[in-house]
């Protein structure tokens, strides 16, 4: 699809600008040690998330596994899905939760667990559970854990390389090639705050991807869209507590679970809702 392989493109030069980002802060440290260090560290935490993704998110909105028995509708669709796909199925999880909410976590397709909360089950139709479960799904074929474990990677590194510049002296103001203070002081407060920004647009750049490719999963954009504006309603009237893993656990979401709006809805890791809408009933109208 045309938005899925734009969206793609798009997500690359993201990418491809962070990397820049960490280059330049790097250069203005003069300091190849501290890069090293930086980048060394960065890794090894988001190599850990990256691996262990799962478990925090699952952990976080207390969700457990459920069996076939229990939920028979939701295994019925998933398999459905994951079969047409030539895909394993994945582990289903049921959260206690009342807020209308799911997810989709693990590294890849063979690791992959999808839950779901209580309220979602009650709020929405199948058809439209079987819509967000496209989008959940699609999460996992597009790798977009492991594409947001390398966006948070190169954000680390720029925060980190920020943090050590502040322990760094500064060079005799004869030496040419030296930064400048004023310089580095500014880099050091917008450097993080850029590689912030970047890292957001990527999580939204793959909201829509996923929002796109779902509703071509199951061939029902419109399922999704009244989905999505039964789940917009329902968070925003039930907002989670903004604490701990949840926080950490929040872009995993179909829809942003904590209260985000005014100025901090500026630094969501979701796009805006009546976008993603608008954006399926354009797609619905394209494939009648």
């Amino acid at each position: 699809m045309l938005s899925s392989h734009h969206n793609g493109l798009k997500t690359a030069a993201l990418l491809g600008v962070l990397t820049g980002l960490i280059l330049t802060v790097g250069y203005w440290l003069g300091g190849s040690g501290g890069l090293v260090v930086a980048v060394i560290i960065s890794l090894a935490t988001n190599a850990f998330s990256y691996f262990y993704s799962d478990k925090i998110a699952l952990r976080s909105m207390g969700a457990r596994p459920v069996s076939e028995a229990e939920f028979p509708e939701l295994y019925t669709m998933v398999r459905e899905l994951a079969t047409e796909a030539g895909q394993p199925m994945p582990r289903l999880y049921v959260s206690p939760a009342m807020q209308p909410n799911a997810f989709a976590t693990g590294r890849d397709p063979q690791h992959a667990a999808v839950a779901v909360t209580v309220g979602i089950t009650r709020l929405l139709t199948l058809r439209e559970l079987r819509g967000v479960i496209g989008h959940e799904l699609s999460h996992v074929y597009n790798r977009d854990i492991l594409i947001s474990s390398v966006a948070a990677g190169l954000a680390g590194i720029v925060t980190m390389l920020a943090q050590l510049a502040f322990f760094l002296p500064f060079t005799s103001s004869d030496d040419e090639d030296s930064p400048n203070p004023a310089g580095l002081l500014l880099m050091m407060i917008l450097g993080p705050l850029a590689a912030s920004i970047i890292q957001l647009a990527i999580s939204r750049n793959r909201e829509f991807q996923a929002d796109a490719s779902g509703a071509t999963m199951t061939r029902d954009p419109l399922a999704l869209a009244s989905a999505l504006e039964k789940i917009h309603y329902g968070t925003q009237r039930m907002p989670l507590p903004a604490e701990g893993q949840l926080t950490s656990s929040a872009h995993l979401m179909i829809a942003n679970p904590l209260r985000g709006g005014g100025i901090a809805g500026l630094f969501s890791t979701h796009p805006p809702m009546e976008e993603r809408i608008r954006r399926l009933h354009v797609q619905a109208s394209l494939v009648r």
